[in-house]
């Protein structure tokens, strides 16, 4: 257990906006910035369990610090950053779906919104075992490679009838403009 704290630690002192913030707090109020990070986590993770307002604060987790490091990622010249936190919108988006036809029933179960949570937060995590990661390996890519050509000529189907559809709308609208134009100009 002495390992994971000195980790912790060494994670609470790594260069970034998180080490900035703490050192911050930590000569604005005496406290350690150790005592300051857990007591955050902890006051997070009691009010996931019991506050209200707890969806909101999960989704503001889950997206947030996301989305601001998958812009730092775009701007940067690595594209290995770019391929984890696409792997991460990926995962989060199916997450989504399924979460959506679930919702309703898994919302009742107590301490959802701290499961869900502590999900997302398994699923961006700098760690090796990633959530994002495993989910998309053993999970995602395979059921794509297994119907991604079955879903590739449906999308080419629809895409193609939607624009004979609005093709033909179009050619229809102008007739009945030309039309009306017509019948006002004998009105005249």
């Amino acid at each position: 257990m002495g390992s994971l704290r000195q980790r912790f630690q060494t994670f609470l002192h790594q260069p970034g906006l998180l080490a900035d913030l703490l050192g911050w707090l930590e000569t604005q109020t005496g406290v350690q910035r150790y005592y300051l990070a857990t007591g955050t986590i902890t006051f997070l993770g009691l009010y996931l369990m019991f506050g209200y307002g707890a969806s909101l604060l999960c989704n503001l987790i889950g997206f947030v610090y996301p989305a601001y490091i998958s812009i730092k990622a775009i701007e940067s010249s690595n594209k290995d950053d770019d391929t984890t936190w696409l792997t991460y919108w990926v995962v989060y988006g199916v997450f989504s779906v399924a979460e959506f036809f679930s919702d309703t029933f898994l919302y009742w179960f107590p301490f959802y919104y701290a499961g869900k949570c502590l999900f997302l937060v398994w699923c961006m995590a700098p760690v090796p075992w990633n959530g994002s990661q495993v989910l998309y390996r053993n999970v995602i890519r395979p059921c794509f490679l297994k119907h991604h050509r079955t879903v590739d000529s449906v999308l080419s189907d629809l895409s193609g009838k939607a624009l004979d559809t609005a093709s033909t709308v179009t050619r229809e609208a102008s007739k009945a403009a030309v039309q009306l134009g017509q019948e006002s100009d004998k009105t005249k």
